[in-house]
């Protein structure tokens, strides 16, 4: 399958996700709720998956969140096989835990670039008021630990050939 451009509309995103968290550690107010400093500052306007978090999650909280949420990305869009479930459920897991709505609509802005992103993810529960969805979270393991299987340790010697994008097929010129 040729997913060159998913990859790449992902790519960006993941940029947009650095410059916003990025633009938020300028701003210096991380205990002001991201929502509130979207609508409020210019620099912000622009990233619109930012009016789609939990009302009241932090700026600090913000960051700690992205990071969690998409280490994952530039190792995932590099390997030869896409493990979509992996890309998605960072996100929602540590992104949008107990913001069933947030991630509905985060879905659906990410539709308009990348089809099945978020596609075939369990529904999300909305997290009582008071509860941190977070504390729940902790005792969970990561998505990103439940999709990725250690290769058997006869395989760690074996030699890494790649093929595929990114890596062109030997005689190609692309």
């Amino acid at each position: 399958m040729d997913d060159r451009f998913d990859r790449r509309e992902l790519l960006l995103h993941l940029g947009d996700m650095l410059e916003a968290v990025n633009c938020l550690s300028r701003i210096g107010q991380p205990d002001i709720p991201v929502a509130q400093l979207a609508k409020q500052e210019e620099s912000l306007r622009d990233f619109q998956f930012l009016r789609m978090v939990a009302p009241r999650m932090l700026t600090a909280e913000f960051g700690a969140r992205v990071a969690s949420a998409l280490f994952l990305w530039p190792k995932e869009l590099l390997e030869v096989e896409l493990n979509r479930t992996a890309l998605a459920s960072t996100v929602q897991h540590d992104l949008f835990e107990g913001n069933p709505d947030g991630w509905k609509a985060y879905v659906a802005y990410m539709h308009e670039k990348v089809a099945w992103f978020g596609t075939g993810l369990p529904k999300m529960k909305k997290s009582t008021a008071g509860e941190s969805p977070r504390t729940a979270a902790a005792m969970d393991a990561s998505p990103a630990e439940a999709s990725v299987e250690a290769a058997p340790i006869g395989e760690w010697d074996a030699p890494d050939d790649k093929t595929g994008w990114p890596w062109p097929q030997p005689g190609s010129t692309s």
